[in-house]
């Protein structure tokens, strides 16, 4: 019996990142689908989220993400350049990275490839590893371990770039359906799980309803 769940995920997510070769792991070792739905990260969708927020808060979330990257053993640094464009701490201004990428993430799900592109192109962004992950040869390469062609990717979405943001919308308005608007989030059997905190709970129900290493 395969089992499925849904992954709703963010290219702007540090957390999104850091659970990425955990699911990866788990589709590749045990029966279980994930059917990727990426979404626009809440700076894109709702920029006033960050309006007046206390400042320990961002001083804790930068702590930890540091933090739960050393303890899961995975290189980080912030991303170089960040996927999402500010001027002057403002968000509403023209993004030269954020829809592409969201859009790639929706062209490689369609291409039953959604999971191993989020695993390499998160790793690209967000490992630290090179700088500006957006130029040259670097998504291309990504794309390519993950079993894609970006210039093909590209062309299809240039094609019918409608048709893509018509699917982000509507992952959008499903991940808030299935009790949340953060991400990472997993949706199994219709239970909710927000956080890369959460995916060892996840599993555990997995094992409840009958997983099975391939």
């Amino acid at each position: 019996m395969t089992l499925s769940f849904e992954l709703y995920w963010s290219f702007r997510s540090p957390y999104s990142y850091l659970v990425t070769p955990r699911l990866f792991a788990l589709t590749e070792q045990y029966a279980v689908d994930c059917h990727v739905r990426p979404v626009f990260p809440l700076a894109i969708r709702t920029p006033e989220f960050f309006d007046g927020r206390d400042p320990q808060w961002f001083q804790y979330f930068m702590m930890d993400v540091h933090r739960e990257a050393g303890y899961l053993g995975l290189p980080f640094r912030w991303p170089q350049p960040d996927p999402v464009y500010r001027e002057n701490g403002n968000y509403r201004v023209p993004q030269p990275y954020i829809h592409r990428l969201t859009y790639l993430g929706v062209a490689a799900a369609e291409r039953g490839r959604g999971l191993p592109f989020l695993n390499e192109v998160g790793h690209l962004i967000w490992s630290g590893e090179v700088d500006g992950w957006n130029e040259g040869d670097h998504l291309a390469e990504a794309a390519a371990r993950a079993g894609l062609d970006l210039a093909e990717l590209d062309a299809a979405i240039a094609g019918n770039t409608a048709h893509y943001a018509a699917i982000v919308e509507e992952s959008q308005l499903a991940q808030r359906e299935a009790g949340h608007w953060g991400v990472p989030l997993m949706v199994f059997d219709g239970e909710p799980f927000f956080g890369q905190d959460r995916f060892d709970q996840m599993k555990w129900r997995m094992e409840a309803k009958g997983l099975e290493r391939r």
